[in-house]
């Protein structure tokens, strides 16, 4: 499974919140969070290394961008989504989706260019293993 959300753009101007080379840029791709949650990432999932490698291979054939982070430091940053309630029932599951800056604020912003790579890493996905 693809649990798609949006994962948290790196923001210069809070940078003390992010480690700069495990963020989201803008212009990377589709993100792929290996895992959630909050607290010291605990309650969390974590997609295991085969699963993974299968996806990247399935990118690549494709020429899909994609770039992998996390939501923030650790006890900084964090947040969900259902992937840590589909791993509990066994389920091969990460979360993917686009970068946005100022998440849940008025004015969100998100790279046209990563949303297109995003269609395409959903599609791919979609015919290769489901």
């Amino acid at each position: 499974m693809l649990s798609s959300d949006v994962s948290a753009a790196f923001d210069p101007l809070y940078a003390s919140a992010y480690e700069k080379k495990n963020a989201a840029y803008f212009g990377k791709g589709v993100v792929f969070n290996k895992y959630t949650g909050s607290r010291g990432k605990s309650g969390s999932n974590d997609a295991n290394a085969e699963y993974i490698a299968r996806i990247r291979k399935v990118l690549d054939d494709a020429n899909v961008a994609y770039q992998t982070a996390e939501l923030g430091k650790v006890d900084v940053g964090g947040g969900g989504t259902i992937a840590y309630i589909m791993a509990l029932y066994g389920m091969e599951v990460i979360d993917c989706g686009v970068a946005v800056l100022n998440m849940h604020a008025p004015w969100e912003i998100a790279s046209k260019a990563d949303i297109y790579e995003a269609v395409k890493c959903y599609e791919a996905f979609l015919k290769e293993i489901m």
